[in-house]
């Protein structure tokens, strides 16, 4: 086993450790990502506090922190790859829209890769310029790219929150149409 870190910024981080951590759980068989072995939820991007004290996600939803609600997934890499990661990613949320993923607006929702070495920016910047080449989105892409600092993990009331709350109306109307996308377009990843 080969055991790496990826950080992502898609919208509300709820929904993207669904997709990641779970891809839906028993609402779809209890089938997840094979390769992937643990998602949090929490906030990066903005400047490190130097109390080493995590943000809160009453300061981070102020938009005012720089910080952005953010999934560290732990993964194998023998297993999946960075590049499917990136994928996944970009085929379950909206990468066009600046500072906004559906309902959800402000600069902590903002679409964002958090690269840790060389390596994975180019990968992001290669597959960012492969989606404009095929015309996928119908918008510019504004991802933005940038160099992984420092993951502040979020209050435990957000991990796993959809799968402790799949009933409540956010989960069925904005998580539950994310997972059905990730079991319909990436079925061959899934355990």
């Amino acid at each position: 086993m080969k055991t790496e870190f990826a950080y992502f910024g898609g919208g509300c981080f709820w929904c993207t450790e669904a997709i990641f951590s779970s891809g839906g759980g028993s609402a779809f068989g209890g089938k997840e990502l094979n390769g992937v072995i643990s998602v949090m939820p929490g906030y990066s991007g903005g400047p490190s506090i130097s109390s080493g004290q995590a943000p809160t996600y009453e300061e981070v939803s102020s938009g005012r922190t720089g910080h952005v609600e953010t999934i560290k997934i732990e993964y194998d890499s023998e297993l999946i790859s960075y590049e499917t990661l990136l994928k996944i990613f970009f085929g379950t949320h909206d990468p066009t829209t600046l500072n906004r993923q559906g309902n959800d607006a402000g600069t902590q929702y903002r679409s964002i890769v958090f690269y840790s070495n060389e390596e994975e920016k180019r990968k992001a910047e290669k597959y960012i310029k492969f989606l404009e080449e095929q015309k996928v989105y119908n918008n510019p892409i504004v991802t933005e790219i940038k160099r992984f600092e420092k993951f502040y993990e979020a209050e435990d009331y957000h991990k796993n929150y959809y799968k402790y709350h799949k009933d409540e109306p956010y989960c069925q109307v904005v998580i539950l149409p994310k997972l059905e996308k990730l079991h319909e377009k990436y079925k061959k990843y899934l355990k």
